[in-house]
């Protein structure tokens, strides 16, 4: 889909010097970064990129006594 958005000329110079490094078509930058920004804001895809490192740590992720004892704690004190 075309679309025309006005972005700021620093932003612009440098996703322009990115394309070019990269050998990328701006379109190409453009909806990299959409795209990016896009899952960082989602909570779906937070949760699964969240899920998929825990689950490539595996057993080198379980915490001790302590460290369980405390994310207990903070998740108390955090309003959700």
């Amino acid at each position: 889909m075309k679309t025309a958005v006005s972005v700021p000329d620093d932003v612009y110079a440098k996703a322009e010097a990115l394309a070019r490094r990269e050998r990328r078509s701006r379109s190409e930058v453009y909806s990299a970064a959409l795209r990016e920004y896009v899952a960082r804001h989602s909570e779906d895809e937070v949760t699964a990129a969240l899920d998929r490192a825990i689950a490539e740590l595996g057993d080198a992720a379980a915490p001790d006594g302590f460290l369980e004892a405390a994310g207990q704690a903070r998740l108390r004190e955090t309003e959700w």
